[in-house]
């Protein structure tokens, strides 16, 4: 998928990506974006100046990014394509194969920073309690994918990669395998292990014995990213206005609503499987019920006088 069959630039690009995927242990995702990236830039050199990344001058670069902004791409994507860029260039460095990195002083771009509005409780309580059909696969599927990714918080990756032997019913929790294969069990609240009990009997009936992974499609192969967005979408569209429906949205309601209820922000760290706490302090942003008690309680103006 990711081999290329001529030059020394398309060897580096190679090895680089062995190096991703056996030292870093990078998702096949984050692989081949790093991949579409450096190809991106190699298709543009070649034809603009008729160069390799590996000769490129920062000018030559800074052209790249002009283009790329010509074409509107955003900000936030530019940025995610100089740093796959910026790690190329690292490596090179590491093995010896570039004696400067042409992006040593790059600034990024400047992006706008959204808050992202999670999902009310009251959204999520009208899906979850809403009535469907029992009988039917998909619909029990759906319904309890939504749940589970807001009783844990997971992300879509981790929960397409859910096998059947990470579930422990017996103990109510999951292991989830999170990113850079790293591990972490999750509690799962009694009435969702119940649901769970009933999809799988009804999963065994589609599957075969050699199907390993959890969530299934209706014909009994693993779930695939936008099924996965779908099945988030369709629901919210029925029940919020909100924009952006996805399952990060409802990941970032999972964080921010236990929050609001007082959550330890460490604690909520390791549910999320983020490698540091600012990641997780990203989600106390939107977390207004938090906001509004600590500005209710501190501020001298509201509080009342005795």
């Amino acid at each position: 998928m990711y081999k290329f069959t001529s030059s020394g630039f398309f060897m580096s690009i190679n090895k680089f990506i062995d190096y991703l995927k056996h030292e870093k242990n990078y998702s096949s995702h984050t692989i081949s974006a790093y991949h579409t990236d450096l190809k991106g830039l190699q298709d543009f050199l070649q034809e603009e100046y008729e160069v390799i990344v590996k000769e490129a001058t920062y000018p030559l670069i800074r052209s790249w990014i002009t283009n790329l902004m010509d074409e509107e791409l955003s900000a936030r994507s530019i940025n995610r394509k100089v740093a796959s860029l910026k790690a190329y260039y690292k490596y090179l460095r590491v093995i010896g194969e570039l004696d400067v990195n042409p992006l040593e002083h790059h600034k990024s771009l400047k992006t706008s920073h959204k808050v992202q509005v999670p999902f009310s409780k009251k959204e999520v309580n009208q899906i979850l309690g809403t009535s469907y059909d029992a009988a039917d696969f998909s619909s029990v599927r759906d319904v309890l994918i939504i749940e589970i990714i807001y009783i844990t918080g997971m992300r879509r990756a981790e929960l397409i990669g859910l096998k059947v032997n990470d579930l422990n019913l017996h103990s109510n929790t999951i292991l989830v395998t999170g990113k850079r294969n790293k591990q972490r069990i999750i509690p799962l609240i009694r009435s969702i292990t119940e649901k769970l009990s009933i999809y799988l009997k009804m999963r065994d009936q589609i599957s075969d014995s050699e199907t390993t992974e959890l969530f299934l499609t209706n014909n009994g192969v693993k779930l695939y990213p936008s099924l996965v967005y779908r099945i988030i979408k369709t629901y919210f569209s029925e029940v919020s206005s909100k924009v952006k429906k996805s399952p990060h949205m409802l990941r970032h309601s999972f964080a921010t609503h236990l929050l609001d209820e007082g959550a330890d922000l460490n604690a909520v760290k390791e549910i999320l499987g983020h490698a540091s706490l600012a990641s997780t302090q990203v989600y106390t942003h939107t977390s207004m019920t938090m906001l509004k008690g600590v500005y209710k309680n501190a501020h001298p103006r509201s509080i009342k006088k005795k």
